[in-house]
């Protein structure tokens, strides 16, 4: 099979800088553009040396005639952005974007959570989306793929099977989630210059983070159950990395040994989510650099509650590996291809 030709919109940015570094190593692939706006005409070494080894276009900016010269566009741009370059799309060209513009099934919603009126409205239904061990196959019936948020991903995989066995209360779930400053983008430095951002540990987004929208329509979606969780994400001093502690509260005759069990049946197929045995103690570093996700559950001392741990790297499988995996379903390459 002839590599298909892919544009990468949005390229110096974390998210893009990794995406690249995956994408050169997959054999399938020919990078054909790099767009940017501010970097057009530099080399993306600029931005990342590793990278020097690798035969790269230079920087170009995106205009609509590129788009009859390749396969896939994938977009890590600011919010908005890949919602205009969806009305571009030519009938074999695929989108893959790592934003939040297509994973919101209603206008409405994203008016809602991301003060910003739906350029592409008719597109949505063209959109899926897609985590890849929950939605599977399906993305080869879309032309827009939208890729999951960081924050949702390493939620929705611990607590969707549960809920959907009903083996957990769907009210009362406490979210704590933890992530490396890489998550807010490159302007976290400016954002937080003032606040010792390589020391110390923030609070944000209390009851109004825009991820909170994601992972009620999907685990609502795939469950059919309507959910009570409170989700607080915090900004932590290291660059990438997430680990939230999710709380949940089990139904009669549920046990941490059932949890255990039904996630290690759920995933027995799914080589990038492992899950461990009872009370294993996660860290970041677990996953750093690599597509997995590790997932724990622990007991407490009461015996009607659990503590589910869950770590991933944002930067892969939180967002460029999941971008990745979703390619190789849409085409039909092996799973890990380009991942490992």
């Amino acid at each position: 099979m002839p590599k298909l030709n892919v544009l990468i919109a949005g390229s110096t940015g974390y998210i893009g800088i990794q995406l690249i570094k995956l994408l050169v190593k997959h054999p399938n692939v020919n990078i054909k553009y790099i767009c940017g706006n501010s970097s057009v005409g530099k080399s993306i070494t600029v931005y990342e040396k590793s990278l020097k080894k690798f035969k790269l276009p230079k920087i170009v900016k995106f205009n609509k005639k590129l788009i009859d010269q390749i396969d896939i566009v994938f977009t890590a741009l600011p919010n908005g952005e890949a919602q205009i370059i969806s009305k571009v799309l030519n009938k074999k060209t695929v989108l893959i974007d790592l934003a939040a513009d297509f994973r919101l099934e209603k206008g409405s919603e994203y008016l809602k959570w991301y003060k910003l009126k739906h350029k592409a409205i008719h597109n949505i239904k063209k959109s899926i989306y897609a985590l890849p061990e929950i939605t599977g196959n399906k993305v080869k019936d879309f032309s827009i793929i939208a890729c999951p948020g960081c924050y949702p991903t390493s939620i929705i995989l611990p607590l969707l099977p549960l809920i959907k066995k009903n083996l957990i209360k769907s009210n009362n779930i406490i979210i704590d989630s933890k992530s490396g400053f890489s998550g807010a983008g490159r302007s976290v430095h400016k954002k937080y210059r003032n606040k010792n951002l390589y020391e110390s540990l923030s609070v944000y987004g209390i009851s109004s983070h825009r991820h909170n929208s994601e992972i009620e329509q999907i685990l609502k979606k795939y469950t059919g159950k309507d959910l009570e969780f409170t989700f607080t994400p915090h900004l932590t001093p290291m660059l990438r990395g997430i680990l939230s502690t999710i709380y949940v509260d089990l139904n009669k005759s549920s046990s941490i040994s059932k949890l255990n069990y039904e996630l290690k049946r759920f995933y027995k197929d799914h080589p990038f989510v492992k899950v461990k045995d009872q009370n294993t103690m996660l860290s970041t570093n677990d996953v750093i650099g690599s597509n997995n996700c590790f997932i724990s559950v622990c007991k407490t001392k009461e015996k009607n509650k659990a503590i589910i741990i869950s770590v991933l790297d944002n930067l892969i499988k939180g967002g460029a590996g999941q971008a990745v995996q979703n390619l190789n379903i849409k085409y039909n390459f092996p799973i890990s291809r380009g991942l490992v």
